[in-house]
């Protein structure tokens, strides 16, 4: 039996071959990213490359797929791409050591991949990969808030400018007025955060962000 056979039986040969061809980058390898990484990876999508500059912390390991203790001191992206690799030999990740800003924007030609997910958790530098993605036309999903929220996970796909009860989402709409963008698909939820800071968060609630994500692009990958 091979590694994608329940996944054919499934989704059919052709989408599993549209998957092999697809190319997704992914922006933050944390709570959410980490796990729209590991559902790509284990539905078949072969050229994936993460970004993130971060090491994985002790203070990572409730709820971020890659963090363990033996993980601790590594970096983030190294950590995933060997996961990845363990999942399936065959993909090729390229594994970015740096942050998204305005110092490295010009190294990523984001038109180039079928699908950018941002899974950033600074604001500036979300708004900034967002802005260039729409300049041109690329297809992108940002993830909203994930944080200080432990109910029963119900995240939604929709346009950021149909979401309500997200602090984060509200603001990411006003700077995207500023800017002129009109549009922008997001996972989010309607659990109102409890105040909290530093951010607070429990296991189980960036992961399934991160799964909703990942089944967002999949589906749209294979249409």
């Amino acid at each position: 039996m091979s590694m994608f056979e329940r996944t054919e039986l499934l989704l059919g040969s052709e989408a599993l071959e549209k998957l092999s061809k697809a190319s997704v980058i992914v922006f933050g390898i944390g709570g959410v990213g980490g796990y729209v990484c590991e559902m790509l990876a284990r539905t078949g999508v072969k050229s994936i490359t993460i970004v993130d500059g971060d090491k994985v912390e002790s203070s990572n390991i409730n709820r971020q797929i890659i963090a363990t203790h033996s993980t601790i001191g590594k970096y983030k992206v190294d950590v995933m791409k060997e996961r990845l690799l363990d999942i399936n030999a065959d993909i090729n990740v390229t594994a970015l050591k740096k942050r998204y800003n305005e110092v490295t924007q010009g190294e990523f030609l984001l038109k180039n991949y079928d699908y950018v997910v941002d899974a950033i958790d600074s604001v500036s530098d979300k708004i900034l990969l967002i802005k260039n993605a729409k300049e041109v036309n690329a297809n992108i999903i940002s993830s909203m808030g994930a944080g200080n929220r432990s109910g029963i996970p119900n995240f939604e796909i929709c346009d950021i400018f149909k979401t309500s009860y997200d602090n984060l989402a509200k603001k990411i709409r006003q700077n995207l007025r500023e800017i002129g963008v009109n549009s922008l698909m997001v996972c989010y939820t309607k659990e109102p955060a409890i105040k909290h800071k530093p951010v607070a968060s429990v296991s189980y609630y960036p992961s399934v962000c991160g799964i909703t994500i990942a089944s967002f692009v999949i589906n749209k990958l294979i249409q």
